[in-house]
């Protein structure tokens, strides 16, 4: 009895079990659908690189308008046609300066394939390198009081297919604004 009884345990062990054929199969159905789904997420919209510079220039923004308040010092915001920077001014010197205590707030250069536009005070501002790299005068101000300039800053996928504008809302606090889609200029 007790060889029988192992047999038809053995029996029954060997065909309940995955093939690896089977297991390979179950695998790329698995990769095949969350292809599908990674595709119709970038299809419908989503710009990855657009928004996460969007949040960080939000967040770098905000907390360099805590500082200036936190330090009574004044700040400032360069944008130029690929990066954006922080700087400082340097009473002593009587200048602006590279804001080298805080790494946060360091040379940013955009991620290849976005641009920005920048609006300061209703008007547009042409985006170039300055001709004098020890230039440091800001186009955006961060006094110490916690005010910005008027401004709006937009962050644009190549060609200007979606964008993402950056302003201050109703109650002073730098928000992006929803990114919106231009079906218009797609090639």
């Amino acid at each position: 009895m007790g060889l029988a009884h192992n047999r038809r345990r053995h029996a029954a062990l060997a065909g309940g079990g995955f093939t690896l054929i089977e297991i390979l199969v179950v695998v790329l159905i698995i990769g095949v659908i969350s292809a599908g789904v990674l595709l119709s997420v970038t299809l419908t919209g989503r710009d990855r690189d657009l928004e996460k510079e969007s949040d960080r220039l939000v967040a770098l923004l905000n907390y360099a308008r805590e500082q200036s308040e936190l330090q009574t010092r004044e700040y400032g915001l360069i944008f130029q046609d690929d990066s954006y920077e922080f700087v400082a001014y340097d009473t002593r010197r009587g200048l602006w300066r590279a804001v080298f205590e805080d790494d946060a707030l360091g040379l940013r250069k955009l991620p290849d394939g976005l641009d920005l536009k920048l609006v300061v005070e209703a008007r547009p501002v042409v985006l170039k390198r300055p001709a004098d790299a020890k230039d440091k005068t800001p186009q955006v101000m961060i006094y110490s009081t916690g005010d910005l300039t008027s401004f709006e800053v937009t962050l644009e996928r190549e060609g200007g297919v979606r964008s993402i504008s950056l302003a201050e809302d109703d109650k002073g606090k730098v928000v992006a604004k929803p990114m919106v889609e231009s079906k218009g200029n797609r090639a």
